[in-house]
């Protein structure tokens, strides 16, 4: 990456973790994503019980793969027999993991989801989340993050699933009300009541979508 590119995404990164820190959030800033694995995995004790939702940006940094082979619970309800008892699991667990369709430079978080058991669990439930978020991410303000959410975000995640949506055959959100719709909760994280609840990695990195 141009040293002068990687300069401009520190100084915003460091921007978006004074905003974070304004709303009781915590923001961490990795270079990379072999710095990110080794900032996420000293903030996630051994032992502790962890979950997820989608999210592309935690798998990209090998994240994933080194809960399942350290000494973690990690809840995965891809692979559970009783999917359901596997999704009311998560609420209870020690760390969320996730990341961002869009974040402002001041800090808010914005997310898209169909099922709801994403945003759900950001907003409630689990002791700690901790987001990792691309430096792609970022946008100005909340309706430029929106933007991002609605016309980058979810037009690009419809393509992995096997779902017929309005944006999956033109590529932009058309404020659909289709029966596939992944368009169904939004959730603005704006603020945090829980002390050291939300922890969030930004990335020097085009991560996830």
């Amino acid at each position: 990456m141009d040293k002068f590119v990687e300069k401009r995404n520190e100084l915003l990164a460091q921007k978006v973790i004074k905003g974070l820190a304004s709303r009781n959030m915590t923001g961490y800033y990795a270079k990379d994503k072999e710095e990110a694995l080794k900032l996420a995995l000293s903030l996630i004790p051994e032992g502790s019980s962890v979950s997820m939702g989608g999210g592309m940006s935690v798998h990209e940094i090998g994240l994933v793969d080194a809960l399942k082979q350290g000494n973690y619970r990690f809840i995965d309800r891809d692979e559970a027999e009783d999917k359901r008892a596997a999704a009311l699991a998560v609420y209870d667990a020690d760390f969320f993991l996730a990341s961002a369709n869009a974040m402002t430079d001041d800090g808010v978080i914005v997310n898209i989801d169909g099922n709801a058991n994403r945003v759900s669990a950001i907003a409630f439930g689990p002791k700690k989340v901790l987001f990792i978020v691309g430096i792609n991410k970022i946008a100005s303000d909340i309706d430029a993050a929106m933007k991002r959410a609605r016309n980058v975000a979810a037009p690009t995640n419809v393509q992995r699933f096997p779902i017929q949506t309005p944006c999956k055959s033109t590529g932009a959100c058309v404020n659909c009300k289709s029966p596939d719709t992944i368009c169904c909760q939004f959730l603005i994280t704006r603020f945090s009541r829980h002390d050291d609840r939300i922890h969030v990695i930004l990335v020097n990195e085009d991560l996830g979508f």
